[in-house]
């Protein structure tokens, strides 16, 4: 079988976590669903946005494959799945019922008509698409989204799997899924008990300070490979620390926090995402929210995930219109997206969202759009060239012993074209006022 994830024309609403990534290597509860994916039997491939190809095939080679005509079917897989293990059991489940169709059986989300999986015929797919005069991998995602482009006979199976239609449901589906996710990830045997719910990685465990306080009530709390816990911190579960990342001393780590490699981590943090070489070491408050890579929280930035009416938030994509989204959730925080940076004391205000290669002063009262300087509380905002973010992101992988890729580089100079419909007609280096 081939299985072949694609990226549908929605996934533009995940901004700002989806600018830098295929929506396949957003990471939920520990997982990202490409890490799902690898546990079905089948030949991997993947379909990406072009200004992603250089990238993920230098950072995913086995996904450079294409499709094997040879294989009898085809899993489609769509890439706004959540990565939760409940989706994970039942693409499996759904795969087993129908890996020899007789016709296209597809798969629908719980919530929102949108196509989880499709299985189709090899055969079937590839004639199709050039009937298209498309390529396979793009005739897969607009089959995805929209049924409709296709004579095809589709028949319609189960429904129940989470998808990530708008930026909250990163937050949501994280929530939700920490637990067993982190629960799953102790099956693989990496892990020995430290404590009871307690587990350090039998790789290179880390030494735990006699300090250390740990409640297990709601969750395992997992430690992997190589990371450092300073004095005098809290941990409660579900909890997940990746390979070699820090936590400085007096730290509150609680209530579904997953935190990738190398990443340094301080103060409170409750309910969050964050995704590879971020920081946030420092004292202050993240809370209900998304972080991506290569991000810096200046010390004391803090953001809030509660309105004072104890309502349910409401967000704004980004977009030309910013269209309102009801999150139906109380809790929210924000989202930042890639080489994002805070300075000091900065405040974010509930469900905003940070673009990529922003740096943000004082209080974001409002979405920060991608590749700008914002200080609201000075009514300034001003443009960040994308020759500024390329040489911060050489110093940045420097700093880590990491080699900046020429396609490293591009991929900032794509996102800039890619997020230009963010920013303000005729914003320049210089600052401007709001």
């Amino acid at each position: 079988m081939n299985i072949l994830v694609v990226e549908d024309t929605r996934v533009g609403r995940l901004a700002p976590a989806s600018t830098s990534r295929p929506a396949w290597a957003i990471t939920c509860g520990s997982y990202r669903l490409i890490d799902w994916l690898t546990r079905i039997e089948g030949a991997l491939t993947a379909h990406v946005r072009p200004f992603l190809v250089q990238v993920v095939a230098l950072d995913f080679p086995a996904l450079a494959c294409g499709i094997d005509d040879h294989e009898d079917t085809t899993l489609i897989v769509n890439a706004r799945l959540a990565p939760t293990f409940s989706n994970f059991a039942l693409l499996n489940d759904f795969v087993k019922a129908h890996r020899l169709p007789d016709s296209p059986v597809a798969a629908a989300s719980e919530a929102t008509a949108a196509t989880a999986a499709l299985v189709i015929k090899t055969g079937t797919l590839c004639a199709a698409a050039d009937q298209a005069d498309q390529a396979v991998g793009q005739f897969a995602a607009r089959l995805v989204e929209s049924q409709a482009v296709t004579d095809l006979p589709i028949r319609q199976a189960e429904s129940g799997f989470m998808m990530l239609d708008d930026p909250h449901h990163i937050v949501a589906a994280h929530m939700d899924c920490c637990n067993e996710n982190l629960e799953f990830r102790l099956t693989s045997g990496d892990y020995r008990q430290f404590a009871d719910g307690v587990f350090l990685s039998k790789k290179s465990p880390p030494s735990i300070p006699e300090s250390t306080v740990f409640d297990c009530s709601g969750g395992p709390v997992v430690i992997d490979d190589g990371c450092s816990i300073g004095p005098f911190t809290y941990l409660r579960g579900p909890v997940y620390l990746g390979p070699g990342s820090k936590v400085s001393a007096h730290s509150s780590i609680k209530d579904a926090v997953s935190i990738g490699h190398t990443c340094k981590i301080g103060g409170e943090i409750e309910g969050v995402v964050m995704e590879p070489w971020s920081n946030k070491q420092h004292y202050g408050f993240l809370g209900h929210s998304y972080v991506g890579s290569w991000i810096n929280l200046g010390a004391g930035t803090c953001n809030s995930d509660l309105k004072n009416t104890y309502g349910t938030v409401n967000m704004r994509a980004f977009g030309a219109q910013e269209q309102k989204i009801a999150t139906g959730m109380q809790f929210v925080g924000c989202l930042i997206g890639d080489y994002a940076k805070t300075a000091i004391n900065t405040s974010i205000f509930t469900g905003k969202l940070i673009g990529v290669g922003s740096m943000v002063y004082g209080m974001a009262t409002t979405n920060v759009p991608s590749f700008v300087n914002y200080a609201r509380s000075i009514n300034q905002m001003g443009l960040l060239p994308p020759e500024v973010i390329v040489t911060t992101q050489r110093r940045m992988f420097g700093r880590r012993n990491v080699e900046q890729r020429d396609c490293d580089s591009q991929l900032i100079r794509d996102m800039f074209t890619q997020t230009a419909g963010q920013r303000p007609d005729g914003l320049t280096a210089d600052q401007l006022e709001f």
